[in-house]
């Protein structure tokens, strides 16, 4: 998982908008039209991150269909400290 968690963070482009999606889910779970509002984002480039997330077990829908709200997994709970050690240090980088 923490391999996962390097590439969808750090090893890819839109990392910090996949950070910004998992603290605002973090807040409270959301839909997609949420998760746009909160981070300012277009809604379909949300849904393109949504999806990349899902493949890699970091959010999960809490039903299908229009308006599921997106939760954090129970693997990523598992892992958030590595997610923490991650963004702090590109975080400084920066």
């Amino acid at each position: 998982m923490e391999q996962a968690l390097w590439y969808l963070f750090v090893g890819t482009r839109g990392g910090s908008t996949r950070v910004a999606i998992v603290r605002a889910i973090d807040e409270r779970p959301r839909n997609a039209n949420q998760l746009a509002e909160a981070i300012d984002m277009d809604y379909n480039t949300v849904r393109h991150h949504l999806e990349k997330l899902e493949e890699h077990d970091v959010v999960e829908e809490g039903q299908e269909g229009y308006g599921a709200l997106y939760f954090l997994t129970d693997r990523f709970e598992a892992h958030r400290e590595a997610f923490h050690e991650i963004v702090d240090t590109v975080e400084e980088s920066e």
